[in-house]
């Protein structure tokens, strides 16, 4: 059989190609302008979304690990566990990144960090084995400095138990940044959801920070108990402070253990070299005790006498100060 021909438009010996006739669109003309102007609606309003998600905190953007600050805040947490970092290292090298950081945007494109900061350290440390330069983070926009203290401190309260120690130094470091203008205003701010008791023993802890904090190794291991002992030895004796932190000098403990056992053998020493309390007899059943922190303890019978007791507080409270 024959093969058939396809056959093509007649054309002359001659004549000039003809081109196809234009096919125009059959949308009528206002219905390109609405469609247009759906389009760029649609793209205004998805990028007033992620405007207001990243200003409100909701977007995640992955910035370069070398652009976030670590140090912009004083650090709450003062070291991470070496198996407890091992393992997150693990977590995030099997499964990647499943929280995002927590930073706030400072000049020329860099980010001070508020939360975070195991994840962050974690990263760096597997990008320096060829892991990906980047971390997923949050940009916050805290009001103020104390508004990303505040970030900080719950975001660690959340997800990892701080020592007691390192409550108080986190809020004694923020009072000498100027961010509060006191302890009990730092205290109150920063804890504000802990209850009262708590932040009573954090406040204790904070006498430990102030005068131990450059001698003390690993504060961040010191018990809730062996704490609050130092800070009643600390408080009755103001030469400790000084002895241990010469006899930690000295000493150079390896580990948390070795420098508690210094302490307790300070602490011991200060209690058997204590002078015996100097005793004074007032007569009528009563005496006064110097005590060895410069107060005075009254002591006798008399002090049974309930009419006796109001009559001295009277003539006590209508003393004046010498």
């Amino acid at each position: 059989m024959a093969k058939r021909k396809r056959l093509s438009p007649a054309m002359l010996t001659g004549d000039t190609p003809v081109a196809a006739p234009e096919v125009k669109s059959s949308r009528p003309p206002i219905a390109e302008i609405a469609h247009d102007a759906v389009t760029v609606g649609a793209l205004q309003e998805l990028s007033d979304k992620i405007g207001s998600a990243r200003a409100e905190g909701r977007w995640i953007e992955a910035l370069p690990l070398d652009s976030i600050i670590a140090d912009h805040l004083v650090r709450d947490r003062i070291a991470a566990d070496a198996d407890d970092m091992t393992a997150l290292i693990d977590s995030l090298r099997a499964n990647g990144q499943q929280t995002a950081i927590e930073v706030v945007p400072l000049d020329d494109g860099k980010y001070g960090l508020i939360s975070g900061w195991r994840r962050l350290t974690a990263l760096r440390e597997l990008a320096q084995a060829g892991g990906v330069g980047t971390v997923h983070a949050i940009i916050r926009h805290p009001e103020d400095l104390a508004g990303a203290y505040l970030s900080m401190v719950e975001e660690n309260e959340i997800r990892a138990g701080l020592s007691f120690y390192e409550r108080a130094r986190i809020v004694v470091r923020a009072v000498g940044e100027g961010v509060f203008p006191n302890d009990k205003k730092a205290l109150q701010s920063l804890f504000a959801s802990v209850p009262r008791a708590k932040r009573s023993k954090i406040r204790s802890f904070m006498r430990i920070v102030r005068d131990l904090d450059a001698a003390l190794r690993f504060p961040a291991a010191m018990s809730e108990r062996a704490g609050l002992a130092l800070v009643k030895g600390l408080e009755a004796d103001p030469k400790l402070a000084a002895q241990v932190t010469q006899g930690l000098a000295d000493a150079q403990p390896q580990d948390a253990a070795a420098e508690q056992a210094v302490i307790l053998r300070l602490m011991a020493t200060q209690k058997s070299s204590a002078p015996k309390p100097q005793v004074i007899e007032l007569g009528q059943g009563l005496e006064c005790r110097y005590l060895a922190g410069g107060g005075l303890a009254l002591a006798g019978d008399a002090l049974k006498d309930r009419d006796f007791r109001d009559r001295l507080l009277a003539a006590l409270k209508g003393l004046d100060r010498v």
